[in-house]
């Protein structure tokens, strides 16, 4: 914010020479700064005096390349802790940052008495598809699994792979009824969406578990929980010859 004064000192151009439009720019640029500097720190423009003004020149260019550093270092962090959270094969969070984003949202779900939950789903018949087609399908699949997730879920649930060819989506204020609702719209989804593999179109089938968070449950309990539900779910279409 500029205080008092906001006149900036004169600059002769010598003569003969011509300034470019940038050099004109730069030049009120920097007379502003060095305006603002003397103003705010007290010090009248009259006692600029040539090496002062030098002087304040560098200081503002020093804090300049400091202020471009560390906003490169700050960019280069938030990289890397992208990178730490998210899985190494599939565009989604890694089991770690899965875990941490279930912790915050199961206590804030218990603090303000807010319905939230998890769906844990398992990818049938991973071992044949391997077989069959290679494991670079396999890898295919996966990656496609996670973008039908990504895809039909809110910007606020966090899809997350928990290991091999388990996924988990947190619905955050989400009752129980909802998220088995939303767990059978995914795997219509999926069901609807076979994977294109070298000519191959590969048909995909997963069984899901569905479950809210309880109060004064761990993340381990409520995982456990999910996981429980979904092989529940695997025996109960199987023993149905589906």
């Amino acid at each position: 914010m500029k205080i008092g004064s906001t006149r900036s000192l004169g600059v002769a151009t010598p003569v003969g020479r011509k300034t470019t439009r940038g050099e004109t720019d730069n030049t009120v640029s920097a007379e502003r700064s060095i305006s603002d500097v003397s103003t705010v720190m007290g010090i009248p423009e009259a006692k600029l005096t040539p090496k002062v003004r030098t002087a304040v020149m560098t200081l503002l260019e020093e804090v300049k390349t400091l202020r471009a550093e560390l906003e490169g270092g700050k960019k280069r962090i938030d990289h890397l802790e992208r990178l730490a959270d998210q899985d190494t094969l599939v565009p989604v969070a890694n089991r770690r940052a899965f875990v941490r984003e279930m912790s915050r949202i199961m206590a804030y779900s218990q603090r303000y008495d807010v319905p939230s939950g998890v769906l844990y789903f398992d990818l049938n018949g991973m071992k044949q598809i391997n077989d069959t087609f290679g494991h670079a399908a396999g890898d295919a699949v996966l990656r496609g699994l996670a973008n039908v997730f990504i895809e039909n879920v809110r910007q606020s649930d966090v899809v997350g792979r928990l290991g091999g060819d388990e996924f988990g989506v947190i619905l955050a204020q989400t009752d129980n009824e909802a998220a088995i609702e939303k767990a059978e719209s995914l795997v219509q989804v999926i069901n609807d969406t076979p994977l294109i593999w070298e000519g191959n179109e590969i048909r995909l089938s997963v069984a899901y578990g569905a479950y809210c968070f309880q109060k004064g449950e761990t993340v381990d309990d409520a995982l456990a929980h999910a996981d429980k539900a979904m092989y529940a779910q695997k025996r109960k279409v199987k023993s149905n010859g589906e």
